[in-house]
């Protein structure tokens, strides 16, 4: 139970339509030191990643893991077309998700198995939860103030400063809180508590609720990010770790970058099917 209250506490109420300009301030902040104007002349994002889940959370949310097709995975980005699309390859084959968004909506989302599109309604949530998530870890506050502006409405306000920890190292942060509409997937609305580093301004943590998904609806996980290089005039995260604060504390998660490229050239019918084809199809330049 004081687990729970003090999840509880971290998300204040923050009214529709409030705007904290001493919060907005400090999140266009981070948005430019995360290289928000050199993002926004990108044309488009190839990332790959590769992870473990801890054994636990497939027992807790098989729906939001889905062990048998997430491995590793192959993202490609169209900003200014806010499409998302997801290649993952698991030990049951081939899974591929197309996250669209629109203007106050919701927006949809598409699902493949092994070239089979899916209408499983448990499964395309957690599809868009998920695609939604991995943008936001990546991109952070420039998400928040730029491609997200014409999607989602954000109230926010500021929170007490806190020193956290991230990978091995502390951080005193300022915290911001916002409330998104539409959430994060097919989620109508949710809650994020934003941690920004008072050094770098750049985003090591962010809390979430999971209300886009039936089976997580009234949880709330959390991710580190960190390790950040700088490519093509964006600082980008490339260590991850995600942790689960209700309804019970618990790691569930650590992945990190493995390959990116940007300009390309592909288009929206390049991602947007059962897999990757023209510019988009080949894997995501290596980082190392």
């Amino acid at each position: 139970m004081p687990a729970l209250e003090g999840c509880a506490a971290s998300f204040p109420a923050v009214a529709d339509g409030a705007i904290s300009l001493q919060s907005m301030t400090l999140l266009r902040a981070s948005a430019a030191a995360h290289g928000v104007h050199a993002y926004e002349t990108l044309t488009d994002v190839s990332v790959s990643y590769a992870g473990e889940w801890r054994a636990l959370v497939n027992t807790l949310q098989p729906d939001l893991v889905d062990a048998g097709f997430r491995g590793h995975s192959q993202e490609r980005l169209l900003p200014r077309g806010h499409l998302v699309a997801q290649a993952y390859t698991g030990p049951k084959g081939r899974k591929q998700v197309v996250r669209r968004t629109a203007a106050a909506k919701a927006g949809g989302v598409r699902v493949w198995l092994n070239g089979q599109e899916t209408r499983d309604g448990n499964r395309r949530n957690a599809a868009a939860l998920v695609a939604d998530g991995y943008t936001l870890f990546l991109c952070g506050p420039i998400l928040l103030v730029a491609a997200w502006a014409a999607d989602r409405q954000a109230a926010m306000q500021p929170a007490p400063p806190q020193r956290i920890t991230v990978g091995d190292q502390q951080h005193e942060c300022d915290v911001i809180q916002l409330r998104l509409t539409p959430g994060l997937g097919l989620s109508r609305t949710d809650q994020l508590t934003v941690f920004i580093d008072r050094q770098e301004r750049l985003m090591r943590r962010v809390r979430f609720t999971l209300d886009g998904l039936d089976s997580t609806r009234g949880a709330v996980a959390e991710v580190d990010t960190w390790g950040h290089v700088t490519l093509h005039g964006v600082r980008w995260p490339t260590r991850f770790h995600e942790r689960l604060i209700r309804p019970i504390p618990l790691p569930v998660h650590d992945w990190h970058m493995t390959g990116l490229d940007v300009n390309r050239g592909f288009t929206a019918a390049d991602i947007d099917a059962a897999e990757f084809a023209g510019s988009a199809a080949a894997p995501a330049t290596s980082l190392t």
